[in-house]
C-alpha cells in the first residue's frame, strides 16, 4: 500500500472510507444495501455460504502521525500520552500494513527515546506501553545499537525481566532478542548474554506456570539467541534452562520446538550442559517421542543430542569402571 493516498487534481485528500476495503483502490460507483455483505452471509449459512472477514483498512497516516505527537510531546499531559500509545498498540497488533503504516513515520525512534527516557527511575506506564509496541517491531542495526551499546539500557531491560506483570517480562524478553539478533559485534552479544540476571529472566519466562503461547514462544526465542554466545552458555544451565527446556518441550508449537531442539544442541556442546541433559530423566523419552514428528532439521538436533547424551554416559561409566576388556 502506499505511503499516502493520491491527491485528486484539486489537491483534496481522498478519505479513506472513498476506498474499497478489498482492493484499496477508488470507489467510482459505490452501491449501498440494506444488509452488509457479512450479515447476508450469516443469514444463508444454512445453504453453504461462509462468512470471508472483509479485510480491516490500515490505519490513517494521519492519525498515526497525530498519535506519536501526542505521545513524544514531553509538555502534554501524562495521561493523554499514554492514551495515544495505546492506540498506536492497538493499532500495531492488527496488522502488518498497521505496523508499516506506523514505522514509516519514525515510530521505532520515537518509542526509543521514550522507553529509555530515564533508566534511573522506575518504569512508568509511559515506558511500558511503548515497550509494549516496540516489542511488535523489527530494529534496523543502529537502532539496536543505541540499545546494545549502553549498559544502562541493557540493565533497564533485564530489571523489567522481573516485573511482576508477565506481559511487561515477555515484552522486554522480545526486546533482547530483537536486539542480540540485530547487531553483528561479538562483544556486545557478549556483554548482553553476561548481564546479571540475564538467563535467570529469560528462564522464568518459559517456567511461567500458566498457558501463554506468546511466553513460550518469545522465551525460546531469546533463549536461543543468548546461547549462541559460547563463552556464556554456562550461565544458562546455572540458570535452570536444561530443566526449562525439558519441562516445555512438549508444549512448543513446530517452529518453537525446532528452536528448542537447536538450543539443547548449543547447551550440549559444554560440559555442564551435557552433564545435565543426560541427567534428567525424561530427556530421552521425550527426544525419542518426538525424533520424527517436527522436521528434518529438528530430527537432526534430537539425534545429535542423543549422540552427545550417549557420549557423555560412556565415559561416566569409563570414569568410574575403566576401560571395557
Amino acid at each position: 500500500m502506499p505511503g499516502s493516498l493520491e491527491p485528486l487534481d484539486i489537491g483534496v485528500q481522498i478519505p479513506y472510507h472513498f476506498r474499497c476495503p478489498i482492493s484499496l483502490e477508488l470507489m467510482r460507483d459505490p452501491v449501498t444495501v440494506l444488509y452488509r455483505s457479512d450479515d447476508w452471509c450469516v443469514a444463508n449459512r444454512s445453504f453453504g455460504i461462509e462468512r470471508i472477514p472483509t479485510p480491516k483498512q490500515p490505519a490513517d497516516p494521519m492519525l498515526v502521525r497525530t498519535l506519536l505527537n501526542q505521545a513524544s510531546s514531553g509538555s502534554g499531559p501524562f495521561s493523554l500520552r499514554v492514551s495515544a500509545l495505546r492506540r498506536l498498540r492497538g493499532l500495531s497488533r492488527d496488522s502488518d500494513k498497521n505496523r508499516s503504516v506506523i514505522a514509516a513515520n519514525n515510530a521505532r525512534e520515537v518509542l526509543l527515546s521514550i522507553v529509555f527516557a530515564d533508566v534511573s527511575s522506575e518504569p512508568s506506564e509511559l515506558n511500558l506501553e511503548s515497550l509494549a509496541i516496540l516489542s511488535v517491531f523489527t530494529l534496523s542495526e543502529p537502532e539496536c545499537l543505541y540499545v546494545a551499546s549502553d549498559a544502562d539500557r541493557v540493565r533497564y531491560l533485564v530489571n523489567l525481566l522481573f516485573h511482576s506483570s508477565i506481559d511487561v517480562r515477555v515484552n522486554s524478553a522480545a526486546m533482547i532478542e530483537i536486539v542480540v539478533a540485530g547487531i553483528r559485534s561479538p562483544e556486545l552479544r557478549a556483554q548482553i548474554s553476561s548481564a546479571d540476571g540475564v538467563f535467570e529472566g529469560i528462564v522464568g519466562i518459559l517456567n511461567y506456570p500458566l498457558l501463554y503461547p506468546r511466553a513460550l514462544k518469545i522465551g525460546i526465542k531469546a533463549l536461543f539467541a543468548l546461547c549462541l554466545v559460547k563463552q556464556h552458555r554456562q550461565k544458562a544451565v546455572a540458570a535452570g534452562a536444561v530443566e526449562a527446556l525439558i519441562d516445555r518441550l512438549a508444549e512448543f508449537e513446530k517452529c518453537d520446538a525446532e528452536r528448542a531442539l537447536a538450543t539443547v544442541e548449543l547447551l550440549c556442546r559444554i560440559p555442564s550442559g551435557c552433564a545435565a541433559f543426560a541427567s534428567h530423566a525424561l530427556t530421552v523419552p521425550l527426544l525419542v517421542k518426538i525424533i520424527l514428528k517436527i522436521s528434518d532439521r529438528a530430527t537432526e538436533y534430537a539425534a545429535g543430542h542423543c549422540s552427545h547424551c550417549a557420549r557423555h554416559r560412556s565415559e561416566l561409566n569409563r570414569r568410574r569402571w575403566g576401560p571395557a576388556c
